[in-house]
């Protein structure tokens, strides 16, 4: 019963999204019955390394935003051995409208174990790259920064030589939480922009602001200039080109490191419908106009995601600031 009202909820926002000007495309195709082009068509999962990864998940009671996202790329990061962990549990107290997490009130439940059982996770796997995210927490004081931080050190303790990419929610702008985390130091930190700031009122939660995100990715270099910095924006849900370009503008002014754009989804009939299925030439297009603007390194195509061959981005990107640097 109670999911049935989420999905009667969120259809009613859709309903009241599509009404606008903006969205008028979507009421279009809305009544149409979308195919997903042949660029969107991902392997299925399978294969004896997804099929380990699973088990061993599963066994330590894990969570991977691969499976609570329905990521289409989990065969094929699975079967590579990459896996992004989903922190702080499995239910985030925020309800973006693309978003495929489960949203409600975890009423400040936390397992102090999960730092431990993810660093052992990671040794059982023999992983040299691993991503770290999780849902948003603003019912816990510190929004889960201090269990963040405890995560990383805890995977350290296993393997000082790991990788370790993490992709945070924005804390509320709070920047000694963000603190507690580059204090800890990863390797890398990521921060979604997610799309335009015209659409953001739209597609995200209420509470995460445009200006926001921008001030912690910002923050991450001033707290410590050797982190890498990562953001990722999402296509296909109506964004105007002009106002992409001002977006990649305004992470390269925040000193944003990494750049991924994806297409976006729709992982139910509850979540914000598809505006356009963006072709690769086009995901090209965009990539050449961020490399222009000086971002370290840019991943673009259709079904590129924040964490998608995290491990491989890392390393050109090291290589290329290396190259530059000599």
């Amino acid at each position: 019963m109670a999911s049935d009202i989420k999905v009667i909820a969120r259809r009613n926002i859709l309903g009241s999204l599509v009404t606008m000007p903006r969205y008028s495309r979507i009421a279009q195709i809305a009544q149409q019955k979308q195919t997903k082009p042949e660029w969107l068509r991902a392997k299925s999962p399978a294969g004896p390394n997804y099929e380990k990864i699973k088990n061993l998940l599963h066994s330590h009671n894990l969570h991977t935003v691969c499976e609570e996202a329905h990521c289409p790329n989990v065969g094929e990061c699975w079967r590579g051995g990459t896996a992004t962990f989903l922190l702080l549990g499995d239910v985030c107290t925020r309800s973006c409208r693309f978003c495929m997490v489960k949203s409600g009130n975890p009423q400040g439940e936390l397992d102090p174990l999960e730092p431990s059982k993810i660093a052992r996770a990671v040794a059982d796997l023999n992983l040299n790259y691993v991503v770290i995210t999780s849902v948003n927490r603003d019912d816990l004081p510190d929004g889960g920064a201090e269990h963040f931080a405890s995560t990383i050190k805890a995977i350290r303790k296993h393997d000082s030589k790991v990788i370790i990419e993490v992709l945070i929610p924005d804390f509320n702008g709070n920047i000694d939480q963000l603190r507690e985390i580059t204090e800890a130091k990863p390797d890398v930190i990521g921060h979604n922009l997610e799309t335009t700031a015209p659409l953001t009122p739209h597609i995200r939660d209420a509470r995460a602001n445009y200006q926001q995100t921008l001030r912690i990715l910002k923050s991450i270099k001033e707290l410590d200039s050797n982190l890498y910095s990562k953001s990722s924006i999402m296509l296909g849900l109506g964004e105007e080109e002009k106002d992409l370009i001002t977006s990649m503008r305004d992470l390269r002014e925040a000193n944003v490191d990494i750049l991924t754009l994806g297409q976006y989804l729709q992982p139910s009939r509850g979540h914000v419908i598809v505006n356009a299925f963006v072709p690769p030439e086009r995901f090209e297009h965009y990539k050449h106009i961020a490399e222009d603007m000086g971002f370290l390194y840019v991943a673009a195509g259709p079904l590129v995601r924040s964490s998608y061959r995290a491990a491989e981005f890392f390393v050109h990107a090291l290589r290329e600031r290396m190259r530059t640097a000599s």
